[in-house]
């Protein structure tokens, strides 16, 4: 338990030193990121004195605690300059946990004159986010057996060289990797015409997929083609896995299973939904194509930027919107949702059982990338996907009795959970915000972004009264 307090006073330095340099980036109006980064390394360095002892190994059931108290300790002192400019406290807590999860729900509105150090915080918040969830995605979850994770073994067990085995080394790899296309993404945006300004904060956002934009209009502000298609990339490549990119560049090998289903399937619904705006709502094909695959991605990789509202495309566009949120990129991407490995080993599992039906004494085996699959792999993605659906009915029914009706409160609650930012519908979809909503509903849907964002399992297991005789 000391470790835990410890690490938590070290997040909070850490993010006191972002509130500091930020104060000085902006000497002349950043008072609040002064006074925050005083108060939080103050905090921060208090716990990390009355913690500092010969730590013993971290056990598993502590990873648990761990992993769920750092997002909540960053969430909570992210949310203090916020708090401080002028959101209340139930709003900067929001979005702040919008932040740091990469939801990209916002309750701000009137963003093209919000102050750059308030819209640079909320970027830097969805950066780190990102890095922090890729991190403890390929070090702890896997390890922990949460909601199938381990699986993204199979993919990352085979890069060759024992260093890179080590989870320590194989974070910074990963993060090397992350920082690299977050640089690249931001000389594009320059290239394409953005200020520097506005490349640095959108290059944070597109690769923590977090879409946090300078303006109320988000990515639709910049009617740029070139733009549209390279933000359409680089949320493509932050939905890929991190571990592929290594792989890629240390031995060339570019066959992943996930990623192959991955491309498929986006591809299939940017070309269909493209035809049905082509030849139903008379778009110019390459019009078409470019709003399409913009939106698309950005929704499958839960991005959450938008150019144009896709909700008056039609009934079809709404539809497959709305079940595109929770498919979510690749494990070990900043993507949230469920995963596309996932998918596949539900898919195949259903198979079986159905294969099993017609023929019972025949023998299966459930592969994926060439090897078999352990039972408590595929028990471990059927679980999760027991509680996805329950979580998300939970929380609508609870959106609903709060007083929002019903496709504001199941979208509400899927874009939550699946931490994509805008659902459906006039007041939380692509062109509205979060702001109208009651606070109540805020905290609702900030509990389904956490326990989104930290695959569930990792969260309700600190619900149980055997974890907790366990750790004291």
């Amino acid at each position: 338990m000391r470790l835990i307090v410890f690490i938590n006073g070290l997040i909070l330095v850490f993010g006191a030193i972002l509130m500091f340099g930020i104060s000085i980036i902006f000497a002349n109006t950043s008072g609040v990121f002064l006074i925050s980064s005083l108060l939080t390394a103050t905090f921060g360095a208090m716990l990390c004195l009355a913690t500092w002892s010969d730590f013993p190994e971290l056990a598993i059931k502590d990873t648990f605690l761990l992993t769920a108290s750092v997002w909540l300790s960053a969430a909570a002192f992210g949310a203090l300059p916020l708090y401080m400019w002028s959101l209340s406290f139930t709003d900067a807590v929001f979005e702040s946990i919008s932040a740091v999860t990469t939801t990209g729900s916002t309750v701000m509105s009137g963003l093209d004159s919000t102050p750059h150090d308030i819209l640079l915080w909320r970027a830097v918040l969805q950066w780190m986010g990102g890095v922090g969830f890729i991190v403890t995605g390929m070090a702890l979850l896997p390890i922990l057996r949460v909601g199938g994770m381990q699986l993204f073994r199979t993919e990352s067990s085979d890069l060759g060289d024992k260093e890179l085995k080590n989870a320590t080394l194989f974070a910074v790899a990963t993060a090397g990797v992350y920082i690299t296309l977050t640089f690249s993404c931001m000389l594009v945006y320059i290239y394409g015409g953005m200020s520097i300004f506005d490349a640095v904060v959108h290059a944070l956002t597109t690769l923590s997929s977090g879409g946090f934009s300078n303006y109320d209009a988000s990515f639709g502000h910049f009617q740029s083609p070139f733009l549209q298609w390279s933000a359409t990339f680089f949320m493509l490549c932050a939905g890929l896995p991190f571990v592929w990119f290594i792989r890629i560049a240390r031995n060339g090998r570019f066959q992943s299973e996930q990623v192959k289903v991955y491309l498929q399937t986006l591809a299939v619904v940017i070309f269909g939904l493209s035809f049905w705006m082509i030849f139903y709502n008379g778009y110019d094909p390459f019009d078409a194509l470019r709003l399409v695959a913009f939106n698309v991605v950005s929704t499958v990789t839960t991005t959450g930027y938008a150019t144009t509202d896709y909700t008056t495309w039609g009934a079809l566009s709404v539809v497959a919107f709305f079940f595109l949120t929770a498919m979510g990129g690749c494990a070990g991407s900043t993507s949230g949702g469920a995963k596309t490995m996932r998918w596949i080993v539900l898919i195949r599992s259903l198979k079986m059982q159905i294969q099993h039906i017609h023929f019972p004494n025949s023998i299966y085996t459930l592969k994926y990338e060439g090897k078999k699959l352990r039972d408590s792999a595929v028990d471990g993605v059927i679980s999760f996907f027991v509680f996805y659906v329950v979580t998300v009915g939970i929380l609508t029914m609870a959106l609903n009795m709060i007083g929002l009706d019903f496709s504001t409160s199941v979208s509400g609650a899927l874009t939550a959970v699946a931490n994509v930012g805008p659902g459906v519908g006039d007041i939380i979809g692509p062109a509205g915000n979060f702001s109208t909503l009651p606070d109540s509903a805020k905290w609702v849907l900030m509990f389904g972004m956490y326990v989104g964002r930290l695959e569930m399992l990792t969260v309700y297991v600190l619900f149980t009264q055997r974890y907790w005789r366990e750790v004291f």
